[in-house]
């Protein structure tokens, strides 16, 4: 029983071999004649619709890398990748042909986490993974803002991690808005209640600080009222420090 069982195993994968092969030709050894389809999936574009095939089609144009009605010698996969791969909002690129002569591309985004307005460096997105993606015209793109003194390396390092924490967490993320940097010591958060001054000092320890904060929130406001306060210190180790109206 277990002997048959691999045999069709090995005759089902023999199968999927041989239509691979049918179906796509290496790269590097074009069929004849010229492309007469171009196909272009967009894998995330459910998840965010920063690219649209009509901005891939456009973009290829201008690199001179679309490979519609190209003679098929002439189209390089390769680079066509390079060329997609090159603009800041593709994460990863692959370029395949088929036996038909059809150029099918499938793209994946990057997926923005902090928008950076810096007033040395101008704005940027940060992704997930701490590249940075220039501004998307056109785009409603709905993440924290951080703006301030900040560069590149600080903004993909430390602002980074404290945006993920941000993102994963429902709570946060409804409240912080805006992240203002005077100095990587003196950190300033802009919250969507009670219009405070939150001071954060550095980003170290961040999670105890907003932890501390949330208890104040939760315990400290509902007696007091949102008006009583003006500035909410979580600089200092264990305790809040708050200045009144």
């Amino acid at each position: 029983m277990l002997k048959n069982i691999l045999l069709i195993l090995v005759a089902l994968l023999s199968v999927g071999y041989l239509l691979g092969v049918i179906f796509y030709f290496d790269r590097d050894n074009p069929p004849a004649g010229k492309c007469r389809q171009v196909e272009i999936v967009i894998s995330d574009s459910l998840e965010t619709n920063f690219l649209t095939t009509a901005d891939v089609v456009a973009y290829l144009k201008k690199k001179g890398q679309y490979p519609l009605n190209k003679n098929q010698n002439e189209i390089n996969t390769h680079l066509i990748e390079k060329a997609l791969t090159d603009n800041n909002i593709v994460k990863q690129a692959e370029v395949v042909r088929t036996v038909s002569g059809k150029i099918r591309i499938v793209i994946s985004q990057k997926m923005p986490i902090l928008r950076v307005f810096s007033s040395s460096e101008g704005s940027y997105f940060v992704d997930r993974s701490g590249g940075t993606m220039s501004t998307i015209t056109g785009q409603a793109i709905y993440v924290p803002i951080a703006s301030g003194n900040i560069n590149k390396a600080y903004a993909s390092t430390q602002l980074l991690d404290f945006a993920l924490f941000i993102d994963g967490s429902d709570y946060w993320r409804r409240r912080i808005k805006q992240i203002v940097v005077r100095s990587e010591r003196d950190v300033e958060l802009v919250v969507s209640e009670g219009g405070q001054r939150v001071l954060l000092g550095s980003l170290d320890n961040y999670a105890t600080k907003l932890d501390n904060l949330r208890l104040f929130y939760e315990q400290v406001i509902p007696r007091t009222g949102w008006q009583k306060y003006s500035v909410i210190n979580l600089r200092y180790k264990k305790q809040i420090v708050c200045t009144k109206n």
